[in-house]
């Protein structure tokens, strides 16, 4: 079967696109540095059933979503992300499981000149193997070596790359001598797609509790300022009845003011053996914690008592 010409192609792939786009409300924007055939044939087979990953030149995207806009004008929200490498994997299921899946494919990948680092790379203390003849390349990285049997070893741990370096080819070349691969590529989400909306990555990562916690500290601090300035909202309402509870009940208790809530308190005030009696219970657990060590002092006693009977005594 013969292949189709490029405008066939084109057309297909116009059509695929837009048909995705409105099959499913959700998408991630991912980039596709270093990944290669064999690996994105991995992860498409991972994805099978749960999402639908489509890869395509910029212009081509861009192009398609541009004529797509006015039926769905929220795409339109996509297109400033459509930069370097990058596709789309879509999805209906749960965003966490998805995104888990794509950062579960990864192939680590040895250094090479002009990537930049995306991770620390740190060079363990080890003996290299590795004849005098190469100690140029370490003295290059200002690492210090010394000669243990005719091999170059390495002294202490050393910090080759930083997050964000630009792997030189000193540093690429002595990572591949050491056969240290310390990178590892796969498909990386940049932003997510959702019904009209596109977020960054790490909102995925917001769990209930957070936002429930998150919420929580924002009443308090909404009414402890409402408190603070004599302003009733529904925030700080509750503590205002509290405390106007609270200065009832101080009232009532230094004059002759009734009220129902006020009875057990007035009845402690007049008759404080009362209150004794509720705070009993809970101050005789102390005591019982104590009360462990009395066979200790049983013992002594009878030690005491013992010399009693030899007729010993402190002075004797």
């Amino acid at each position: 079967m013969g292949r189709e010409d490029k405008a066939s192609w084109k057309s297909n792939y116009f059509t695929k696109l837009i048909q995705l786009l409105e099959d499913y409300p959700k998408c991630f924007i991912v980039g596709a540095d270093n990944v290669g055939s064999k690996q994105m044939q991995q992860i498409r087979i991972s994805l099978r059933g749960n999402a639908v990953v489509l890869m395509g030149k910029n212009t081509m995207m861009r192009k398609a979503i541009k004529g797509h806009v006015e039926r769905n004008p929220s795409l339109e929200k996509i297109l400033p992300h459509i930069k370097g490498n990058v596709g789309f994997v879509f999805t209906r299921g749960d965003l966490v499981e998805i995104r888990d899946k794509l950062l579960e494919n990864k192939v680590r990948a040895p250094a090479r000149a002009g990537a930049i680092a995306p991770l620390p790379v740190i060079i363990p203390a080890q003996n290299t193997g590795l004849g005098p003849e190469k100690t140029s390349f370490f003295q290059a990285l200002s690492i210090p070596t010394k000669i243990s049997k005719g091999t170059i070893e390495i002294i202490n741990d050393v910090h080759i790359l930083k997050p964000g370096d630009k792997v030189g080819a000193s540093e690429a070349t002595l990572l591949n001598m050491l056969n240290i691969s310390p990178f590892s590529y796969g498909l990386q989400v940049e932003q997510v797609y959702d019904s009209g909306t596109i977020f960054a990555p790490a909102i995925l990562d917001i769990k209930p509790e957070d936002l429930r916690e998150k919420f929580l500290a924002g009443v308090a601090n909404l009414a402890a300022v409402c408190l603070s300035i004599g302003y009733p909202t529904v925030a700080s309402a509750p503590h205002s009845i509290a405390n106007g509870f609270r200065n009832l009940l101080a009232i009532a208790a230094v004059t002759d003011v009734e009220f129902k809530e006020a009875a057990t308190i007035k009845e402690f005030v007049k008759d404080p053996s009362k209150f004794a009696a509720v705070a009993a219970p809970v101050a005789a657990a102390a005591p019982a914690a104590a009360a462990a060590p009395e066979p200790a002092k049983k013992e002594e006693k009878e030690d005491s008592e013992s010399d009693d009977d030899m007729g010993l005594g402190l002075f004797d």
